[in-house]
């Protein structure tokens, strides 16, 4: 028979497993900032013991009889995972990036998916969490229990204050110059961040969407009385500074630069992932004000468009979805072949997209839909299988890396590999711009583009993105902004007015009201300020 070990012990070997194994980045990182030296070792242990003391008041105020091993096996299981996307990627798992995966579907995951991912979670997750699972636990009487739980809790307590008391002068700096740091701990920042993520998701959530811009109305120009067809191209992880129209020394955009295209060179995202950029730049706030709940449940630009009752509305995805954006309005699923005829090895291309438009655009004007909106989601460059993102006929830089272990390759292969994929955006827009040239006679035309984020690739260990934006490198939320006129909106708008403003810092936050600019829409929510085609329509 087995030796019998009480809860307490239990609790007390898996957080001490997970302290010493799962905190891999955690350590790195703070011997950078606290090198080991005699001066600092004391501190460096305390700081060790207290991750491990905390780790063991939290799971032991949710402990009992039934639910400590379901516990310990969750946490074994998750901080295994977070340890590997920690150790590879050096992400952090705040509350935006456990947004983030759980909107994310199967087709993004599994780029993800690698053998040294499957090594951390079976040695570090899998192997611990079974001995969990079969190591018998002696239960006293449910007072005894208690008292149990009251010793530890307390314990855990004193050891914590005493050595933060000890080491005072360490921590001061720690906890104020040094805050990054703890965003590295595992497993205490991503349950404290889970725990956040519910609270947000939970607590004081509307129970309706918040209307807006019902007001809304299209102003007809009687000068200039034609329709407007405008295509917005919501990028996926774009760099603006990549983009060649942007000083880029290769030549990433060979077919845009053919073409009138206004870029805004100083542009940034709302934040670093798709779940916070793509519903906040749709959105009536600005990144400042803005915040999950507050945008998933008001109304967006979209709505505010569909209110005039004279916009044909219609959101194509081929990323995971539009992150709620497009609830209220037609949208069409373009991962899977079943819409998108342009899907190679389980690979659906962007352009495909493209096809079917003319039907859309027809059934738009047997509707009476004067006005048109087509959101087109990409894929764009979605890491970090970045070889996966453009046909072989566009990798013109080479070697590239093919594989999600980024950490494996050389920065230069990387850094082929996504350029490569610009290059395919770059074609898929030149084809956007091809097809909405076909209505110039009977529209004004349009197409803005706009990525979500940026990426890191490699800089300074940092890859991919999803940082909180405090501490968030310019690569993760510098993006590129396009903007293409056809004939008749250049003739109506005064170009040299919008290429004047297109060198100033703008942000997404210039998209809601710029969306109703475009179609000439009255409402009380429309900001004239930030609307970039505001200067002067003729």
């Amino acid at each position: 028979m087995k030796r019998e070990i009480t809860q307490t012990k239990l609790i007390i070997y898996s957080a001490l497993f997970m302290v010493l194994f799962d905190n891999y980045t955690f350590y790195v990182n703070t011997l950078k900032v606290y090198p080991l030296t005699l001066a600092n070792s004391a501190f460096l242990l305390s700081l060790i013991l207290v991750l491990w003391a905390v780790t063991v008041l939290l799971l032991t105020l949710v402990s009992s009889r039934y639910t400590t091993k379901p516990v310990l096996i969750a946490v074994l299981l998750i901080s295994a995972s977070t340890n590997y996307f920690m150790n590879t990627y050096h992400v952090i798992i705040d509350d935006n990036m456990i947004r983030n995966v759980l909107q994310t579907d199967w087709h993004e995951s599994r780029d993800l998916l690698s053998m040294k991912l499957l090594a951390y979670i079976v040695f570090l997750g899998v192997l611990p969490a079974w001995w969990v699972w079969k190591v018998p636990v002696a239960y006293g009487t449910f007072k005894r229990e208690v008292l149990a739980k009251g010793k530890t809790v307390v314990a855990s307590l004193v050891l914590i204050a005493l050595l933060l008391f000890s080491f005072s002068k360490y921590y001061a700096s720690f906890f104020r110059e040094h805050v990054p740091l703890r965003y590295n701990t595992n497993p205490t920042f991503w349950i404290y961040n889970s725990v956040y993520y519910l609270y947000e998701q939970f607590s004081h959530t509307p129970t309706s969407i918040r209307p807006i811009g019902t007001d809304a109305k299209i102003v007809t120009n009687e000068k200039h009385p034609k329709p407007r067809l405008v295509i917005m191209v919501v990028g996926e992880a774009a760099r603006a500074d990549h983009f060649s129209l942007n000083g880029y020394a290769r030549d990433t955009n060979p077919n845009l630069a053919q073409e009138n295209v206004i870029s805004f060179t100083h542009f940034s995202s709302c934040g670093t992932s798709t779940a916070e950029s793509v519903p906040c730049m749709f959105s009536p706030y600005n990144r400042s004000n803005y915040s999950y709940n507050k945008g998933h449940y008001t109304e967006n630009a979209l709505d505010v468009l569909k209110h005039t009752g004279a916009v044909g509305l219609l959101w194509r995805d081929n990323n995971s979805d539009s992150k709620g954006v497009a609830l209220r309005i037609p949208y069409e699923n373009y991962r899977t072949a079943k819409h998108n005829t342009v899907c190679i090895e389980g690979e659906c291309r962007d352009e495909g997209m493209l096809v079917g438009l003319d039907e859309v655009i027809r059934k738009f004007e047997k509707e009476g839909k004067r006005n048109i909106l087509i959101v087109l989601h990409q894929m764009g460059n979605h890491g970090p299988a970045y070889y996966k993102r453009y046909p072989k006929a566009f990798e013109k830089f080479t070697p590239v890396c093919r594989t999600n272990q980024l950490e494996e390759c050389s920065r230069e292969s990387i850094r082929n590999a996504y350029d490569n994929a610009i290059l395919y955006t770059d074609y898929f827009l030149s084809r956007v711009i091809g097809f909405l040239k076909k209505y110039n006679k009977r529209y004004d035309t349009a197409m803005i583009y706009m990525s979500d984020h940026g990426e890191s690739l490699g800089e300074n260990g940092l890859y991919l993105h999803g940082l909180p934006y405090l501490i968030a490198p310019k690569a993760q939320t510098h993006i590129p902004a396009l903007l293409w006129l056809g004939k008749g909106m250049q003739q109506r708008l005064n170009m040299d007015a919008i290429r004047s403003e297109s060198n100033l810092p703008l942000s997404q936050d210039v998209l809601f009201s710029t969306l109703l600019g475009i179609f000439h829409v009255s409402t009380n929510v429309y900001r004239k300020n930030q609307d970039i085609l505001h200067p002067i329509e003729k």
